[in-house]
Parts: structure tokens; C-alpha cells; sequence
């Protein structure tokens, strides 16, 4: 496993690009990524939020073979500063829209209710090249993940939207606590580590 740099922020951009563009049916990412015919553009504004996202408040991780990618939150670490003021209103303007802004946010209302108010871990997303899905490329990299974090002490949360992706983590000993159903499509609420909140 590799602690990317911000050196790889284009590589790691290119990985989520290249594994969501091609998705078209309902899943979070297009939730929030404005459908028009300038998607793939703002589908990469989504994915360099998300890379600057996670190098300022946790982790990207990549691969051996730098052919698939983790992005890992700390919600300690998340504090607002004009990095991030400016990224969220580029995300805003530049992918999502400002006339689909509050149906977005309520999407994040509705899945951060599920978060503890406590110190937790957050993987936001992960993808492989479209050339080494299926193979051991992305397992290998979430168990060397899971490796290194199962002794923590916080929880990890996902929210996942993808089956596929729900029994992969399932593999990993993480279980599902809570699928919110109210954007559409279910979302997966999973956890690992700690004891589940009584208000989740």
C-alpha cells in the first residue's frame, strides 16, 4: 500500500473517473453530480474535491501497482478553513449546481445522521481501474487497509450505495447498521469497531 501524495492527485482523480463515468443508474455519485452534457467534467470536480477532501483531513491510499485507490476521512480533523470553503463552492458551482444544492444537502443530512457524534473513521470512496476489476488489485488494497486500522479504537463508517461494494466491505467485518431509503436508491449504512450509538 501507498500513501499518495498530492503529487497523485491527477492519477487518483483518473481511477474514480474512469470506474463511475461509465455508471449510469442511480448510486450516490450521480446523486450529486449534475446530469448533463458536461457530466464528465463535473464528475472530475467531484472526484478532486473528494482526493483534496481526504488529503487534508485523512488519507488516499493506493495500490502497489497505483491501479486502485481508498480515500479515508478522520472526522477530528475536519475544520474549516478557506481550503475548504473554497473547494465546497467549487463543488457547488462547478458540479453539482446551485439549483440542486439543497436537494444535495439533504442527501448528506440524511446519511450524516447515521454518523456518531464521537470520533470516527470514514472511507469515502474507493474504485480500481476499469482493466483490473475482478482481479485481486482492489480486495488486496481494502485488507492491507483493514490491516492497518482493525485495532482502532474508533468506528469505521461507510455509507455504500453499490451491492458490489456492500459485500466487499462485508468481507472485510464490516456490518450494516441502517439503509436509508429516501433519495431513491438505498444507501448502505455500514460499521466496524465501537458500539453503535442508541440514536443510530
Amino acid at each position: 500500500m501507498i500513501k499518495a501524495t498530492k503529487a497523485d492527485r491527477d492519477l487518483v482523480v483518473d481511477i474514480l473517473v474512469e470506474a463511475f463515468e461509465p455508471l449510469k443508474e442511480d448510486n450516490s455519485i450521480n446523486f450529486v453530480v449534475k446530469q448533463d452534457h458536461k457530466r464528465s467534467k463535473r464528475m472530475r470536480v467531484l472526484m478532486e474535491y473528494l482526493f483534496d477532501t481526504a488529503m487534508r483531513t485523512g488519507v488516499v491510499c493506493l495500490s502497489d501497482n497505483r491501479a486502485s485507490c481508498l480515500l479515508l476521512t478522520y472526522s477530528n480533523r475536519d475544520r474549516l478553513t478557506f481550503g475548504k470553503i473554497y473547494s465546497t463552492l467549487r463543488l457547488a458551482f462547478k458540479c453539482i449546481g446551485i439549483e440542486r444544492v439543497a436537494k444535495v444537502l439533504k442527501r448528506q443530512k440524511i446519511v450524516k445522521r447515521n454518523y456518531p457524534k464521537t470520533d470516527h473513521i470514514r472511507p469515502m470512496i474507493f474504485a480500481v481501474k476499469n482493466e483490473y476489476r475482478g482481479g485481486v488489485t482492489a480486495p488486496r488494497l481494502i485488507l492491507q487497509v483493514y490491516e492497518e486500522y482493525r485495532d482502532t479504537k474508533l468506528p469505521v463508517i461507510v455509507d455504500a450505495a453499490s451491492q458490489h461494494n456492500v459485500k466487499l466491505y462485508q468481507k472485510f467485518g464490516l456490518k450494516i447498521f441502517n439503509t436509508e431509503k429516501g433519495l431513491g436508491f438505498p444507501i448502505y449504512l455500514m460499521r466496524m469497531n465501537g458500539v453503535p450509538e442508541k440514536s443510530i
